[in-house]
């Protein structure tokens, strides 16, 4: 397949560069010391069969091949992180988000009003879907005629990875690697192409929020959504996670490489060192099979860690150790 730049996606690489990240806003400390894998769903890893060589998928975003790789146990949130969570965060620290100090972050056209709309003064060129919106930020998704008041329980947006960090180090718990993402998304199942098997909409049914009709356009939202769901909308898939397809990309601890993984020990493998892009993953409210069907679960892309939108989220993971779940 033609690989096209993701719609679900936009980054502040500019053509001049990286543009550089504000100076953090402040150190993040541990909120108290509760066992962070409270409310948590212990995986107890294993070896899977990670990637896929599906004529659907994107070769030149390294999906495959497939390998066996095994991971070790740890803890998993059931959801990404909502709203009411991070709001928790920042009301206890005064945390402000990237997307706050460079003072704008990327939105969908579709879901701004007429007023911001006619305010806005730049587009991303190669995918014009996205707007720069002065104002918008995570308390603002859609700029400062908007609010999160009845979306409490949909996944935090306008979070970077440096913001979705800082949120894990405050609760003592940590990104997911790529390979713990994708072995936990999968729900036990081999190979499948989503999260719940290879169809699509099984007897019809809406299994995640992804874009219905015609991409960038119209969206006729036959799933229930326009943009963001409740973070427990969708069915669960086997390991009892929510919505690990579609609604939100969700930032992973590595750096996003196309052919790292060729090389990479297949044991806990966290990717390089270095890099530019940090990996998401799960595709979003806004991929369709016309375009960007990244809400395969193999499927895979990557953006600088200090870029914010409107649908990228992220979970939650913990290290398990056992002397803390002994008995």
């Amino acid at each position: 397949m033609e690989n096209k730049p993701s719609c679900c996606s936009a980054s502040r690489l500019g053509s001049s560069g990286i543009i550089v990240s504000p100076e953090a806003s402040l150190s993040v400390t541990k909120k108290s010391n509760a066992d962070p894998s409270e409310g948590m769903i212990l995986l107890e890893g294993g070896t899977f069969l990670m990637g896929t060589d599906d004529a659907e998928g994107f070769p030149s975003d390294g999906e495959g091949p497939i390998r066996s790789v095994t991971v070790s146990p740890f803890h998993i949130s059931p959801y990404t992180v909502t709203n009411a969570e991070y709001k928790q965060f920042v009301d206890a620290t005064g945390y402000k988000t990237e997307a706050e100090q460079f003072g704008w972050s990327f939105v969908f056209h579709l879901l701004i009003s007429k007023e911001t709309a006619s305010k806005v003064k730049q587009m991303v060129q190669k995918t014009p879907w996205w707007w720069s919106v002065e104002g918008a930020y995570w308390l603002q998704p859609e700029g400062p005629d908007s609010t999160i008041e009845d979306r409490l329980d949909h996944p935090v947006v306008h979070v970077s990875w440096n913001d979705a960090t800082a949120y894990c180090q405050w609760t003592g718990k940590r990104l997911l690697t790529e390979a713990e993402w994708e072995y936990a998304a999968r729900g036990g199942l081999v190979q499948k192409k989503y999260a719940w098997g290879d169809i699509l909409k099984p007897d019809g049914k809406h299994m995640c929020n992804i874009w219905q009709g015609k991409f960038p356009d119209k969206n006729n939202a036959s799933d229930g959504y326009i943009g963001t769901a409740p973070v427990n909308a969708f069915p669960p898939n086997g390991y009892g996670l929510y919505q690990t397809a579609g609604n939100v990309w969700e930032w992973c601890e590595d750096w996003f490489s196309k052919d790292y993984h060729l090389r990479e020990t297949r044991v806990n493998p966290k990717g390089p060192t270095t890099g530019q892009a940090r990996v998401m993953r799960g595709g979003s409210y806004l991929c369709h099979k016309s375009y960007c069907n990244r809400y395969r679960v193999a499927a895979r892309t990557g953006n600088t860690p200090d870029s914010s939108s409107g649908n990228t989220g992220f979970r939650c993971a913990a290290d398990y150790t056992e002397s803390l779940n002994a008995g």
